[in-house]
């Protein structure tokens, strides 16, 4: 999340909403949130049901859910999914900029 972090006004720039969906209770959460100032949209999903729906994976060998990056487009389809194999498998915000670059491309 602290990748998103780091980016988030090159996000902005381009539209983009980021919202990070955690399988934390809603009061983790919310201090994680805190701690860190996270200027994005957090969602707490404690009974896996986002997460479920769009397929991310859970490996107890490798220290829980793997990370997963989505990108929706306005209309609400899923442009774009990544699936990490481990904890450091996460597409760099450059690759996502570039895909969101080409989707607002093809909306123009």
């Amino acid at each position: 999340m602290m990748q998103l972090h780091h980016d988030f006004d090159k996000f902005r720039e381009r539209n983009t909403i980021v919202v990070a969906i955690g399988p934390e209770n809603a009061d983790s959460f919310r201090k994680y949130w805190e701690k860190n100032n996270l200027p994005f949209y957090g969602l707490p999903d404690e009974d896996h049901t986002v997460l479920k729906l769009y397929g991310q994976e859970f490996k107890l060998l490798k220290l829980g859910r793997m990370p997963a990056q989505m990108i929706v487009d306005k209309k609400g389809i899923l442009r774009y999914g990544h699936y990490g194999q481990s904890m450091e498998d996460i597409p760099s915000n450059e690759e996502l900029f570039t895909l969101l670059d080409g989707l607002q491309a093809e909306e123009s």
